[in-house]
C-alpha cells in the first residue's frame, strides 16, 4: 500500500515483487480510508460534468 500511496503503478508493482500477472499483486492490495478519500477527492461530481451525448460518424451510420 505504501508504494500505491506513493503513487507507483500496479504493473510496476508487480514487476518489482517478481510477479508474471497483475492479478496476483492484487489480492495483496487493501484500499484504505485515505486511498479511497483521495481518489473521491479527483472524480468530480455527477452534477459537475458537462452532459456528454454520443454522436455517431457519417461512416458509421453509413455502415448501419
Amino acid at each position: 500500500m505504501s508504494l500505491l500511496h506513493a503513487g507507483i503503478d500496479t504493473a510496476n508493482i508487480a514487476l518489482w515483487h517478481g510477479h508474471a500477472n497483475i492479478q496476483t499483486t492484487q489480492i495483496y492490495f487493501h484500499a484504505d480510508l485515505e486511498l479511497k478519500r483521495r481518489t473521491l477527492e479527483r472524480v468530480p461530481a455527477v452534477d459537475e460534468r458537462p452532459p456528454v451525448r454520443y454522436r455517431a460518424s457519417d461512416a458509421l451510420i453509413a455502415f448501419l
